[in-house]
This record gives structure tokens, C-alpha cells and sequence, in this order.
């Protein structure tokens, strides 16, 4: 009888330290995943402000009118290079990396913004940070007049 007790507790020991590491594992991988998590969410977040100050910096351009024209009442234009130089202002006073363009015939404005979201989880593993972009356009209306 004794040997029937002496072989079990032996098993019993041979599973000694089998649910650390099964623990062990668990653990790195659910702080894997929320680490992606966070800083996947950190990166949307990122972006999302990154197109918020593209769209402001081409609101901010649509609005550049040509004065001239306002004021004597010919139209509303906008002037395409005010327009330009009004985004790439927005952009400077945010402290915002971006650049705005205009399209060949001057009637649209398209804003690229570049930033970086650093990581906090992902630092770990080597990636210290991750590039965002963000984009907007506005079309810029010539000659606009009210309907007859």
C-alpha cells in the first residue's frame, strides 16, 4: 500500500511548477495584446488629430478671399496663393510638420500633415515610435454667384 502512495505523491511532484509556466505565458501574451492595444489606440488617436489640423488648415484656406474683388462687389474669389500661405500658417502656428499644394489649375488645396505617435507598450519590443498622416483638401471656388 505504501508503494501505491509513494508513486502517486512521485507524479505529484513531477507537476510541480507546470502552472508557473503555464502562467508565465499566459501573462506575456495578455500584456501583449494590451500593449497593441494601447498604443494602436494611442496611433488612431494620433491620426485622427493629425486630419483634425489638416481639415482646420484647409478650412483656413478656403476662407483666404480675394479682397479686391470682395470689396468692390465683382465676386467672391479665392485667391489661391493667399490660400496657400494661409494653410502653411495654420500649420506653423499649431507647431505642425505638414505642407500644403495646390492642384495644377489652382481650384484645389490639398494639406499633408506628419507627425509621430510615441509608443509605450511597443517601446519594449524596439519600436520607439510610429509615423501618422494626416490629409485634407478644399476646393476653392472661383467666381461664385447667387442663383438667378
Amino acid at each position: 500500500m505504501q508503494t501505491v502512495r509513494s508513486r502517486a505523491a512521485g507524479r505529484l511532484r513531477e507537476d510541480r511548477g507546470g502552472i508557473a509556466v503555464y502562467t508565465a505565458i499566459t501573462t506575456v501574451a495578455l500584456l501583449a495584446i494590451i500593449g497593441l492595444a494601447i498604443d494602436g489606440g494611442g496611433k488612431l488617436r494620433a491620426t485622427e488629430r493629425a486630419d483634425a489640423v489638416a481639415m482646420e488648415a484647409a478650412r483656413a484656406a478656403g476662407q483666404a478671399i480675394d479682397p479686391a474683388a470682395a470689396i468692390t462687389g465683382t465676386g467672391i474669389r479665392v485667391d489661391p496663393a493667399a490660400a496657400q500661405a494661409a494653410a502653411q500658417a495654420y500649420l506653423a502656428r499649431t507647431g505642425t510638420e505638414g505642407s500644403a499644394s495646390l492642384s495644377a489649375d489652382g481650384t484645389q488645396l490639398t494639406v499633408t500633415v506628419h507627425g509621430t505617435y510615441p509608443t509605450v507598450f511597443l517601446s519594449i519590443a524596439g519600436i520607439g515610435s510610429m509615423d501618422v498622416t494626416g490629409h485634407a483638401s478644399a476646393r476653392l471656388l472661383h467666381g461664385v454667384t447667387q442663383p438667378q
